[in-house]
């Protein structure tokens, strides 16, 4: 923890002070930029899911778990997965193999509702 020194009475920094607080502020905006991206990634995810849901139709648990599904049978980022059906609504196209792996995983949901 670093004290408050009142205006006036500031003493100058060691090196090894500088230092320290050097790595702290890289430390800080290392990790605000992890968090901004995760704040990104979890926006699209939530995108994705709620697109899920609609198709499904389904909970939000079952979307979530089909996108993770989706994710480990085509051995791509969640986020990755998720991006790929969110870009269709601006004129994307879903790559291949994803499209293929969404397809098989909403038809397995539609069959698991049915028993």
């Amino acid at each position: 923890m670093h004290q408050v020194t009142p205006p006036g009475e500031e003493q100058p920094l060691s090196t090894a002070e500088a230092a320290a607080l050097l790595a702290e502020v890289v430390e800080l905006r290392a990790g605000n930029e992890q968090l901004g991206r995760a704040l990104v990634s979890r926006a699209v995810i939530d995108q994705a899911r709620g697109m899920v849901m609609a198709l499904a139709p389904c909970s939000s648990e079952r979307a979530w778990n089909l996108l993770v599904d989706v994710s480990q049978r085509c051995n791509v980022k969640l986020r990755d997965v998720a991006a790929a059906p969110v870009a269709t609504t601006e004129d994307g196209e879903l790559p291949e193999g994803v499209r293929q792996e969404l397809r098989q995983a909403l038809r397995r949901l539609r069959s698991a509702d049915r028993r």
